[in-house]
C-alpha cells in the first residue's frame, strides 16, 4: 500500500516525493520549476485525484528535500525513475514546469517506453545559453538566492496577478530563498549544457504544449520549436498567464491536462512492456568477394579540438569564444589555442577546474597579462571559485610575482568580479 497524502524520505539516488490518489488509479507524475517545490501544483490536485494517482517531486535541496547536487537533466531523470521503481510505478503519463519539462523531454528521448503521454508546461528544448545560466550560477556563489527571490515575482507571474495575490507573491519568493544555493548552482549547470532541439523528432510520445500567454522567460515562440519538433504535439496558449501557469490560471491549466491525459489513462495503469530485442539477421550466402587489399588500422590519439572547444565554451563561455575566434582571420591560432591548450592540457584530470583556475591567474599575474587576467577571472567564477577566494590567490601571488603585479592584477580582478556577480538591476 503506497503512503496516502505523505511525504517520502529520500536518498542521494531517489527524490522526495509525494502521493495523493487513489492506490489503483493511472498514475500521473508533476514535475516542479526551478526554485519551486512540489507544491506549485497544490491547486491541480483536487481535481486530478478523481482520476489519476498523482506522484509529484522536489528537485534536490527545494522544499526541504536533501542537498544532494545533481550534474545533468539526464541524471535527475534516473533518480525520478528510481523513485518511481522503488513505488513500483511502471507507466506513467508526465506533466513537468519548465526544468520539469525538461526532465520531461529526458524522459522521452530515454525511456520513452515508461511515459504513456506528456505535458511541457513552460518549457523550451534549449533554456537560453549556456552563458545566461552559468553566470546565473556565479550571481548566486557571490549573493546566495536573495538576488533570485527578488526577481522571481517579475518573471513568474503577470503584473495583474501579482498586485492582486500578495500573499501566493510572498509564497513564492519564499520558496526561493529556502532552496539549497549548491543544488540551485546545480541546475543552472545542468541547464546550461540542456539542448535537446535536434533530437525532437525521435519523439514520439503523444504531448500537450502548454504556455502562458504573457511568458517572457519560455514563451509561445519556445512552445512553437517543441510543437513544430514533436510530431504528435498540440500547443495551448493560456491567456493572462506568464512561466507559473499552473499558479497563475490553475482551472485553465487543469482542464487542459486533465483532457490531454484522459486519453491515455489506461497506459499509464498497464504493466511496463518492453519492447523485445530484435533477432539477429540472417546472413544471406553471398559470393565471396574480391579479395582487397586492406586498409592500415587507425593510430594514435583522436583529435582534442572538439573536445577542447566544448570545454573551453564551458569555462570562458559562447561569447568570449565566438568573438576570439571571429578575430582570428585565418583560423591558425585559435586551432592552436584550442587544440593543445584545452584540449590537451586543461582537459586532463590530474587537476580540477578550480586548481587549473588558480593556477591561471598566478601566472598572469606574473606575465602582466591584464586582458587575459580578466578573461580567466570571469571563468574562475565559473568554476566555483568565490571573490573571497580569487582576492586571496592576487594576495598570494603578490609575494612571489612582485607587489606592484599585484596590485595591478587586485583591481583587475575586483572590476571582474564586480561585473560578473552584480545582480541585473
Amino acid at each position: 500500500m503506497w503512503e496516502r497524502g505523505r511525504v517520502s524520505e529520500t536518498n542521494a539516488e531517489t527524490l522526495q516525493y509525494r502521493v495523493d490518489g487513489r492506490d489503483d488509479a493511472p498514475v500521473l507524475v508533476l514535475g516542479p520549476s526551478l526554485g519551486t517545490t512540489f507544491h506549485m501544483w497544490d491547486r491541480q490536485i483536487p481535481e486530478l485525484t478523481r482520476d489519476w494517482r498523482v506522484v509529484r517531486f522536489d528537485l534536490p535541496g527545494h522544499g526541504g528535500a536533501p542537498a544532494e547536487p545533481f550534474t545533468s537533466v539526464a541524471e535527475l531523470g534516473d533518480r525520478l525513475l528510481a523513485t518511481l521503481d522503488a513505488l513500483g510505478v511502471q507507466r506513467f503519463g508526465y506533466a513537468g514546469c519548465s526544468f520539469g519539462g525538461a526532465v520531461g523531454l529526458d524522459l522521452a528521448l530515454r525511456a520513452p517506453h515508461r511515459v504513456a503521454s506528456l505535458a511541457l508546461v513552460a518549457t523550451s528544448p534549449r533554456f537560453g545559453t549556456a552563458d545566461e545560466f552559468r553566470q546565473r550560477g556565479v550571481i548566486v556563489r557571490a549573493n546566495g538566492l536573495e538576488p533570485m527571490a527578488r526577481t522571481a515575482p517579475e518573471q513568474w507571474f503577470t503584473p495583474l496577478f501579482a498586485g492582486a495575490q500578495p500573499a501566493i507573491v510572498d509564497w513564492a519568493v519564499q520558496m526561493v530563498r529556502t532552496t539549497d544555493p549548491a543544488c540551485y548552482i546545480a541546475a543552472c549547470e545542468a541547464l546550461a549544457v540542456f539542448d535537446v532541439r535536434e533530437a525532437l523528432g525521435s519523439i514520439g510520445i503523444p504531448a500537450l504544449v502548454l504556455v502562458g500567454s504573457e511568458d517572457q522567460v519560455t514563451g509561445p515562440a519556445e512552445a512553437r520549436t517543441l510543437v513544430a519538433g514533436i510530431a504528435d504535439a498540440r500547443l495551448a496558449v493560456v491567456p493572462g498567464a506568464s512561466h507559473l501557469a499552473p499558479v497563475e490560471q490553475p482551472a485553465a491549466v487543469t482542464d487542459l491536462l486533465t483532457e490531454h491525459f484522459s486519453g491515455t489513462a489506461q497506459e499509464a495503469s498497464g504493466t511496463l512492456a518492453v519492447p523485445p530485442p530484435l533477432a539477429p539477421p540472417v546472413p544471406a550466402a553471398e559470393p565471396a568477394p574480391a579479395a582487397v587489399a586492406a586498409e592500415p588500422a587507425e593510430t594514435g590519439r583522436p583529435d582534442p579540438y572538439e573536445k577542447g572547444l566544448g570545454l573551453r565554451r564551458e569555462v570562458l563561455g559562447d561569447a568570449h569564444v565566438d568573438q576570439a575566434l571571429a578575430d582570428d582571420a585565418d583560423g591558425a591560432f585559435q586551432e592552436l589555442v584550442t587544440r593543445y591548450a584545452w584540449g590537451e592540457v586543461w582537459s586532463r584530470e590530474g587537476l580540477d577546474r578550480r586548481t587549473r583556475s588558480a593556477v591561471t591567474l598566478t601566472a598572469l599575474i606574473a606575465g602582466g597579462h591584464r586582458e587575459a587576467l580578466a578573461d580567466h577571472t570571469r571563468a574562475a567564477l565559473r568554476n566555483g571559485l568565490s571573490p573571497e577566494e580569487l582576492r586571496e590567490i592576487v594576495l598570494h601571488a603578490g609575494v612571489y610575482c612582485g607587489l606592484p603585479a599585484a596590485e595591478t592584477a587586485l583591481r583587475v580582478v575586483t572590476r571582474a568580479i564586480a561585473e560578473e556577480t552584480t545582480p541585473p538591476a
